[in-house]
């Protein structure tokens, strides 16, 4: 049996979504690096370097 929200149309839904929002993330807070992302685009490799190279 469909609930009622399968019976809305898409732009109904879409406006509920823009209103309220998704209810849960995509990723929750500690799956997130809390450092803000590099410019530099080097960093990821220097970042990520196995320890036994030099720098």
């Amino acid at each position: 049996m469909p609930s009622d929200q399968d019976k809305r149309p898409e732009d109904v839904k879409r406006r509920l979504d823009e209103v309220f929002g998704d209810v849960l993330p995509e990723t929750t807070s500690d799956e997130r690096d809390p450092r803000p992302p590099s410019t530099d685009s080097d960093s990821w490799y220097l970042e990520n370097r196995p320890p036994h190279h030099d720098r």
